[in-house]
């Protein structure tokens, strides 16, 4: 029983296995093919493989040579190995013939090519060997397949939990998906690309001494260091005296030796924006620019190539890749298992056999005393005073490692205080392991997997206290006793297990990181090996290096370059494709290992009143309380929020006729007692009159909804119509009508014994349905409840001091509450702007065209506006200081400190005595921000009153002046989506506490045994030729590096520039690990990915190879996890926070779904030309897929007319011109078609069409020019109008479209925090300009890098921002003396610079910004992504429902202004089709409820598109699920009020129909009686004088009734008349059947028309007085009057039949449909 597994869980699904199929037929002749332990070794030799190629480069058998025969030895035996392998699968499985042949199988065709690269590589060894080919020689590229071998030792695990029609599926959506945004990325790599051209050309001109001959170009002709120039005297750089601006191709150096990144054509300038999009080395080239062309040029186009290519549009793309594959990786994650929480590592649990004979868990201790030792001995092993002891001593340990610092060469005693004190610690701690060992047993001990991690410590310290051992590898155990401290903290412990609990993932994580290393590192090894003059790929671990470093992103492009320039011109553009692969592979792979508070009590501040003793004070009333009268709420609204389990309410309700009285514990009454009841109830409640109201309203619109419902059912609208699927609008409203009808009582039905299995099961589901609905009230009750309770305690303590305490909310214990200044402050500090959107007469929503400013002017108050215009205006004036330019000493920059000090004293004092400033409810310091605004406003006022002339340097006076650079962050305070931000991105602190707790310790670790291993080792002498410390004296010629960007050699007899420098024995300049403090500072640095290869190049030099492992272990667990977890856990902290991380599925959807609507406009296309003339034809070609395609090719080939600079000297440009000039013609037929085809009119209401019409006026313009003038102006606007047209193929282009709208979207959304990162760079560089103006320069701090203004120092800060030598620049702000000039007296006559200043700026700084600000900001673009890019089942509205929403209102919206009347909404309505579809016969009441919400929201005046695209929205979607409280809360009540409203509505038109029915009726009966009157006295009069002749005369009535006729005889023949007549008997009695139906007129009902009589004349009567006719008779045919008599019976059924009709269609005649 214990062994079948399948019984404790769920039945697995089916595993899509995309593996190798190594399980063949049973009965192959050849067996061991089949074998388990065949397959393992055949994957250990896929991994032997990969090392031998590993060790076949020719430096490798250069330094050991017995290897190259061990290669050949390896590779021979897996040679056999694996052509064995293929021959024995080919003889079973065959070679062509078959459903499984052997070239059928796509592993076994790569497995076959891995087996024939294998014999390649051999025999090519062979040949190598003999010294037929030479190991240098490139027929090494022969071997770069073999490392993909790597792929049989891990495709095993190649399974999903998937369908594999559903990986296919995903598969081939996420090629789709990569192939546009690849297209995305590649469109603005080509618009920076053209536009790099076009705005700088090329790099060429730099400064040369002047006697610098063609030709003749040395290290020793250019400046030092290497400068570049313009040409032209007004822009760029101007060379010293000495020196000529000359361009250096013309003087006769190569493309190769002037190097490859620049913007020469268009295939370098998309090379080098790649390069400068990766944020490495971007500012170079920058500097470059501005050299040579115009400052303002190059700062344009780099910070927005950084902002819009590198932060948005990269991280689209990589979101794009990430997201496409989620699924996928979902499956992996399943399948490397989950970090669900197990069982304790204390405790385990064991099946024990109970005494009923079953099975159970049962958990055991284990640490439950299993050993020999005492009890006393085990009492204390478990005693928590044992544990705090033995936690104190590893404290004092890590505290003692860490004070290790280098004490200098003068003191090198072996055995010193440090030494001791570690024996002494290890021999404490291996006495706890023998305890427990003693008190446990050994078996229970190691049971536990925290001690099995501190035998190891005991293990490895022992023997690291081993004198030969010590200060070794062995350090490592030492300092890693310092994660036995997370044991302190139950909170850290337990995030810690969260994030690295089961480590399944993290370890599979780690596998294929270093997997794909080694790969890439083999094929890269054996691509570069043979190349000279390239030592990064000589060796295996260069190239591993090399291509870790490629991976972290530093310095790589510096590795790119050094191959690029070692390979040669021809094979430089594959290299370069081939790294900007592996860089771009290398990104994604970095980036994808990326509750409601109610407080009842008040704040502290507050309850100090608490203290005090109760004083209330007597007021005088002018009311009594039974004047007061009752605040109107919506009692039909609130109902379905009652809580229904109270006791008295439940049956207060239950007693209703729509619900059930069985859940009543009350007993039996009668219908009298139970009405007793409920007004006994009623009146001693203190709400009676509510309740009332609330029961009469409940029972009456129960009432009405079930008459609607039972009239909708009785009618035959729905019979005889074809079964078709509902749309969403249907099945969302059916949803809401069966969850309304559940909660008005569907659950009053009762199980009878006589009801069948389905009428059963139908009110089983009813009640299951019922209960549901009850549960998500309860939910939704629950929460308001916890809302409102909370908020009623704050309220009721609030109003018990305000009642008992006298100086409670008392600005200042002096203003009095109702005083009339504090009313009159009141009013200035809360006025704000409140444009008023609804007329005050009709009531009807007013669409504003500006109604997006007077949004942003009613932000925020008056006096706040004032506040942040004199705030910006003073951020202003402090831009305009510097160390040159003083505040104390320029009258004109204090005026604006002299009117930010004075606003904002009026500010604090109004809102004072408006609000209070401490004691009261709304005071000013009530938050963070208060104290903030009052700090800033002191340290204002001191610096205006103290106005220091004299500032040292590192005074308290400097220190005010950095005080008030925080200025600017007062808009955080003022603006409330600012303060949002900042609220959302530190409430929950508590997490980035913890992580920012691990990176620390995780830094102290490495701290400390870098101390231990390498103090006083990293010093050496500056001269390499140096080794000992004692012969490092005299001085020396050391060698300047010139130029980074050119490749120029030595000449035969030359010397690289240099000057003569004495010789130091020193650290390395920006580190060293001497001290922990120092070790903690560099190893700060490695974690921003920014040093780190300086670093691990000095370790390697100084210390040795082997130690080069340290910094590659650190950068990886430190950078690739650490750092990462610490990103991942401030950006889920925003988004819990922001609450987007509480959000469900449904909830997510929806908020993505408004997000797209939001963006949505019409599609302002006219219609088709009615007729088939030359517009219409001119109509369908401007609409023809084919010929738009061919307008976007044609942009493209102009664009491409652009890839080379428009020079007016350069000979090509004429040509290139002039065929811009033929597509500018091309683009004004298009226009010319378009205007004939849509009309001026229609041309000009699309955006897009008005955006091509300005362009290509614009290049009519350019095309007068050009011809007339001829001129470098003519040109550069050619080259604009070709960029400016462009931009429009993301109109042309739907992928295009939607991925900038993501950017845009992105770009909205992140707004404020965009604002919010240069409010904090604007307060770094003016705390900058104050601490750093004058720092000497240095290795980063030039001419171009520097504080000495504001200006420059925000370009720095955003440098930096970027990661760009940061800490470089940190290190040379911290120059101290001997290495500058100090003063005593002024900072800034001084040229030193601040240490511990410049270490708490720059760290802050790239904390704050780099790893929060900028990483949210990426967060946000990733979350932008699912907006557009989420498959179909995922979507609420699919972008083909949106599509048909904006085709269908083109049509209603006849004139293209994006607004309609109110009822033109039925029309649309009636013409959606597929999901967005309103069925008429189905769905009357959907139909009624949209239209009538329309109505309602809008007060019949005119809708906007997103007007009824909103309401469609919110009518598709459950909203119980997809909606938040306070959404959903509104909705409900919305939708409630249209309900009741449309029902009263159907009512009140029901009635009156019914009404206007039966007046119809009583004046139709009494015309008869009166008709019947007339005919008797007619008859009498003619019975008193019979006619003497047979023929008549027509009365003066037939005669006027006929001449009515003869007038108008086909009308009234035509008429359908009410009842028959005497002319057509057979006739009649057909029209009166068709007048009997009712007839339909543009969608409403209306009733037959009156019937007219008709004269008919009589030409003879035979009148026989003797016969059986009686007068009767004789009468109805002499009198049509009386012929409608005698048919009155016909009458009333049609009437009955009509009445019923009406009856059942009344609610059509609510609106008009």
């Amino acid at each position: 029983m214990l062994k079948r597994k399948q019984s404790s869980r769920v039945e697995a699904q089916p595993v899509t296995d995309f593996g190798p199929d190594e399980s063949l037929s049973d009965n192959a002749d050849i067996l061991w093919i089949n074998k388990p332990w065949v397959h393992s070794l055949l994957r250990i030799c896929a991994i032997i493989s990969v090392i031998s190629v590993c060790m076949n480069t020719p430096m490798t058998f250069e330094h050991y040579p017995p290897l190259q025969y061990v290669t050949f030895t390896l590779d021979t035996l897996l040679m056999f190995l694996y052509t064995a392998e293929m021959i024995a699968k080919m003889h079973i499985r065959g070679i062509v013939k078959g459903d499984n042949s052997y070239v059928k199988d796509r592993w076994c065709v790569f497995d076959g090519f891995m087996v024939f690269c294998l014999w390649v590589s051999l025999v090519l060894q062979v040949f190598e060997i003999a010294d037929i080919v030479d190991q240098m020689s490139p027929w090494g590229m022969l071997r770069i397949p073999r490392p993909l071998i790597m792929i049989r030792a891990f495709r095993i695990y190649f399974r999903f939990e998937l369908p594999r029609t559903r990986i296919t599926n995903i598969l081939k959506r996420s090629g789709e998906q990569i192939w546009s945004v690849s297209i995305f990325l590649l469109f603005f790599l080509l618009l920076y690309g053209i536009l790099g051209v076009q705005m700088f050309g090329t790099f060429t001109y730099h400064c040369v001494v002047n006697d610098t001959k063609p030709g003749n170009v040395t290290w020793n002709s250019l400046a030092i260091p290497d400068t570049h120039c313009s040409p032209e005297l007004e822009e760029g750089y101007q060379c010293p005296p000495g020196f000529k601006c000359m361009d250096l191709e013309d003087l006769g150096l190569s493309r190769q030796e002037l190097g490859y990144s620049g913007f020469n054509e268009i295939g370098t300038s998309i090379f080098t924006v790649y390069e400068a999009a990766s944020q490495e080395g971007w500012v170079f080239l920058m500097y470059r620019a501005i050299d040579s062309f115009p400052r303002w040029r190059s700062y344009f186009y780099f910070i927005t190539l950084i902002f819009f290519l590198a932060w948005l549009v990269k991280n689209v793309f990589i979101a794009v890749i990430i997201e496409t594959f989620a699924e996928i990786r979902v499956q992996f994650q399943q399948m490397w298992g989950s970090r669900s929480s197990t069982t304790s590592t204390a405790t385990t649990q064991m099946f024990h056999e109970d005494a009923a004979g079953g099975w159970q868990l049962v958990a055991v201790d284990v640490n439950k005393p299993q050993g020999r030792a005492p009890a006393c001995l085990q009492q204390m092993m478990r005693s928590s005073v044992f544990h705090m002891f033995i936690l104190s001593m590893v404290t004092v340990d890590v505290i003692v490692a860490a004070s290790n610092y280098h004490k200098g060469e003068s003191f090198r005693r072996q055995y010193d205080e440090f030494y001791l004190a570690e024996v002494a610690f290890t021999v404490l701690f291996d006495l706890e392991a023998l305890l427990k060992i003693w008190c446990l047993g050994f078996t229970g001990y190691i049971s536990s997997s925290l001690h099995k991690f501190e035998l190891l410590l005991v293990i490895g310290t022992t023997l690291h206290v081993y004198p030969d051992l010590y200060h070794s590898q062995f350090t490592y155990f030492q300092v890693l006793r310092v994660v036995r401290l997370i044991k302190i903290s139950p909170a850290l412990e337990d995030f810690v297990y969260k994030i690295f609990g089961p480590g399944k993932k993290l370890g599979s994580l780690v596998v294929f990181t270093a997997s794909l290393l080694i790969v890439m590192s083999a094929i890269s090894l054996q691509m570069f090996c043979f190349v000279e003059e390239l030592d990064r790929f000589t060796t295996f671990p260069r190239a591993f290096m090399s291509m870790f470093q490629i991976l972290t992103q530093e310095g790589w492009v510096d590795v790119m370059d050094q191959t690029l320039n070692a390979v040669g011109h021809m094979w430089a553009p594959v290299v370069a494709i081939y790294f900007i692969l592996y860089h771009l592979f290398a990104t994604l792979l970095k980036q994808s290992e990326a509750n409601a508070d109610t407080k009842e009590k008040l704040p502290l501040r507050l309850r100090i009143f608490e203290k005090f003793p109760n004083r209330p004070q007597m007021v005088k009333i002018s009311k009594l309380p039974s004047d007061f009268t009752v605040p109107k709420i919506r009692e039909s609204f609130m109902k379905q929020f009652i809580d229904r389990q109270q006791q008295d309410t439940c049956c207060l309700l239950r007693s209703l006729p729509s619900a059930s009285s069985s859940s009543c514990d009350h007993p039996k009454r009668s219908a009298i007692e139970d009405n007793k009841y409920i007004d006994q109830k009623l009146r001693k409640s203190v709400f009676s009159i509510r309740a009332r109201n609330l029961l009469e309203k409940e029972t009456a619109v129960t009432k009405i909804l079930r008459a609607c419902t039972r009239q909708r059912m009785l009618s035959g609208s729905f019979e005889g119509q074809p079964a078709k699927e509902r749309s969403i609008l249907s099945v969302q409203h059916h949803i809401r009508q069966e969850r309304r009808s559940l909660r008005h009582g569907s659950n009053s039905q009762r199980i009878s014994r006589g009801k069948s299995l389905e009428t059963l099961t139908q009110d089983h589901s009813n009640t299951v349905r019922y209960r549901n609905a009850q549960r998500e009230d309860s939910e939704i009750k629950m929460i308001q409840e916890k809302k409102e309770q909370a908020e009623m305690k704050r309220k009721v303590q609030e109003e018990e001091l305000r009642e008992n305490h006298p100086y409670f909310d008392k600005p200042l214990f002096i203003v009095g509450r109702e005083h009339r200044f504090r009313n009159f402050c009141r009013v200035v500090v809360r006025a704000r702007f409140n444009a008023s959107k609804t007329d005050p007469v009709t009531g009807a929503v007013k669409n504003t065209k500006y109604h997006q400013l007077y949004d942003l002017l009613g932000l925020v108050t008056y006096l706040d506006w004032v506040m942040i215009i004199v705030t910006i205006c003073s951020c202003i004036s402090m831009m305009f200081e510097s160390p040159f330019r003083r505040v104390m000493h320029a009258p004109t920059l204090q005026i604006a400190e002299y009117v930010f000090v004075i606003f904002m004293s009026i500010e604090l004092n109004l809102k004072i005595m408006a609000d209070g400033l401490f004691f009261t409810p709304t005071a000013v310091i009530r938050d963070f921000g208060g104290v903030m605004d009052i700090f800033i406003y002191l340290v204002s006022l001191i610096f205006l009153c103290w106005m220091p002339q004299n500032v040292p340097a590192e005074s308290g006076a400097q220190l005010l002046m950095v005080l008030r650079c925080l200025r600017p962050l007062r808009i955080f305070k003022l603006v409330p989506q600012m303060r949002k931000v900042v609220r959302e991105l530190f409430s929950g602190f508590k997490e980035i506490f913890l992580v920012s707790i691990l990176l620390l310790t995780l830094m102290l670790v490495f701290a400390s045994f870098g101390v231990q291993l390498f103090a006083g080792k990293l010093a050496k002498c500056n001269d390499p030729n140096i080794l000992r410390r004692e012969d490092c004296n005299g001085i020396f010629r050391i060698n300047v590096s010139v130029s980074k960007n050119l490749n120029l050699k030595l000449r035969p007899g030359e010397k690289k520039p240099g000057f003569w420098v004495p010789r130091v024995w020193a650290n390395p300049r920006n580190f060293n690990f001497d001290n922990v403090g120092n070790a903690m500072l560099a190893l700060f640095e490695v974690l921003s990915l920014k040093g780190w290869v300086e670093v691990r190049d000095v370790i390697i030099h100084r210390v040795g190879p082997m130690h080069g492992i340290y910094i590659h272990v650190f950068v990886f667990l430190g950078c690739m996890i650490g750092l990462t977890l610490f990103v991942g856990v401030v950006i889920a902290n925003f988004n819990e926070n922001k609450g987007t991380a509480l959000l469900t599925v449904d909830q997510r959807r929806w908020e993505d779904l408004k997000s797209r609507l939001k963006i949505a406009q019409p599609l302002h296309l006219p219609p088709r030309p009615d007729n088939d003339g030359f517009r219409a034809k001119m109509y369908d070609i401007t609409q023809h897929p084919f010929f738009k395609r061919t307008i976007a090719l044609l942009v493209l080939a102009q664009s491409v007319l652009l890839s080379v600079k428009w020079d007016v000297e350069d000979p090509v440009t004429v040509p290139l011109a002039t065929m811009s000039v033929v597509f500018t013609f091309i683009f004004v037929l298009e226009v010319t078609m378009k205007i004939i085809a849509m009309s001026p009119a229609g041309f000009w209401q699309s955006r897009r069409n008005r955006y091509d019409l300005l362009v290509t006026s614009l290049g009519v313009i350019w095309v007068v020019l050009h011809f007339a003038l001829l001129n470098a102006y003519t040109y550069m606007m050619g080259a604009c109008v070709i960029v400016f047209r462009f931009f429009s193929i993301c109109g042309k282009h739907v992928t295009l479209k939607m991925l900038l709208l993501t950017v845009v979207v992105s770009m909205y959304k992140s707004f404020f925090i965009i604002v919010g990162m240069f409010l904090l760079l604007l307060c770094y560089a003016f705390a900058g300009v104050v601490l750093f103006g004058t720092v000497k320069y240095g290795e980063n701090i030039n001419r171009h890098a520097n504080f000495s203004s504001a200006g420059k120092a925000i370009t720095v800060l955003f440098r930096i921002v970027t990661g760009e030598d940061w800490n470089k620049i940190m290190h040379d702000c911290m120059v101290q003396p001997p290495f500058c000039t100090p003063d005593e007296f002024t900072y800034w006559a001084t040229d030193c610079g601040n240490y511990a200043g410049a270490l708490m700026y720059f760290c802050s700084f790239y904390v704050i910004i780099a790893y929060i600000m900028l990483n949210l900001l990426v967060a946000i673009i990733v979350e932008n992504f699912s907006l557009f890019y989420s498959t179909e089942e995922d979507q609420l509205l699919s972008y083909n429902d949106l599509r048909h929403f904006q085709i269908i209102w083109n049509m209603v919206d006849d004139k293209r202004e994006g607004v309609i009347p109110t009822f033109r909404v039925k029309f649309l309505l009636r013409l959606l089709r597929g999901r967005l579809e309103v069925d008429l016969d189905k769905d009357k009441l959907l139909f009624k409820h949209m239209c009538y919400e329309m109505e309602r929201l809008h007060n019949g005046g005119d809708v906007t598109f997103h007007d009824v695209l909103s309401m469609l929205s919110y009518r598709s979607v459950d909203i119980r699920k997809s909606l938040q409280l306070e959404e959903l809360l509104a909705r409900e009540q919305l939708e409630y009020t249209i309900e009741e409203e449309v029902a009263k509505q159907t009512i009140r038109m029901w009635l009156k129909k019914c009404l206007k029915r039966i007046r119809a009726k009583q004046q139709q009966s009494c015309s008869i009686i009166d008709g019947l009157k007339a005919s008797q006295q007619q008859e009498l009069s003619r019975f008193l004088n019979p006619p003497s002749i047979e023929t008549t005369q027509p009365s003066e009535d037939m005669n006027a009734n006929s001449q009515d006729n003869n007038m108008q005889p086909e009308t009234s023949s035509q008429q359908q008349l009410l009842s028959p007549t005497l002319s057509d008997r057979g006739g009649s009695r057909q029209d009166a059947a068709d007048a009997g139906k009712p007839q339909r007129k543009f969608g409403q009902w209306r009733l037959p028309s009156a019937p007219k009589p008709i004269s008919h004349s009589v030409s003879s009567v035979n009148l026989r007085f003797g016969g059986r006719t009686t007068m009767k008779s004789v009468v109805c045919k002499m009198n049509p009057m009386t012929d409608a008599a005698s048919c009155g019976s016909e009458v009333k059924k049609w009437w009955t039949r009509q009445l019923t009709v009406e009856s059942d269609e009344s609610g059509d005649d609510l609106l008009d449909i």
